[in-house]
């Protein structure tokens, strides 16, 4: 592991999604700026720490394996002061990890069509319908303020 590629954090210290709160000034009301998105993906490990405490290490790499942990980040700047929707697409080969991320996440199962906390979606399988599992989820999308933030979001490789 190469610590320089690593982000570490005492696990408790610091909160898994961050929503920054709404701050255009009033040019930027008048005429909108630009929205930029930014995606990263760290693969979660846990980790002693002095003190008895557990470390969460959060590092990119090249490779995943199956069971490895993820943190999705998006990040973004711009927008207006009515905000506007993010849309993010789970790949395949991941499994979407429920209840991990924040209150204002809705989540689709059939590739975006239909959208709602995951307890109220339906997916149909061969035996007929069935309420949806985390590992239904085709994609995510949160409501967010103009201004910048960051959104965080889990999922387990398959």
């Amino acid at each position: 592991m190469r610590i320089r590629d690593s982000l570490w954090m005492i696990a408790g210290a610091m909160p898994v999604a961050v929503v920054a709160a709404p701050g255009p000034g009033a040019d930027q009301a008048r005429n909108p700026a630009k929205v930029q998105l930014a995606g990263d993906v760290f693969v979660e490990r846990f980790e002693p720490a002095p003190g008895g405490r557990r470390a969460r290490i959060l590092e990119r790499t090249d490779a995943l394996h199956p069971g490895d942990r993820l943190v999705f980040v998006v990040s973004w700047s711009g927008g207006d002061r009515q905000g506007f929707t993010v849309v993010n697409p789970v790949p395949r080969s991941v499994a979407y990890q429920a209840g991990l991320g924040t209150p204002s996440e809705d989540v689709s199962v059939d590739g975006g069509h239909a959208w709602g906390p995951l307890g109220a979606l339906m997916v149909h399988d061969g035996d007929g319908w069935r309420h949806a599992l985390p590992g239904d989820v085709t994609h995510v999308r949160w409501r967010v303020p103009g201004g910048t933030g960051q959104i965080t979001y889990r999922g387990t490789v398959r």
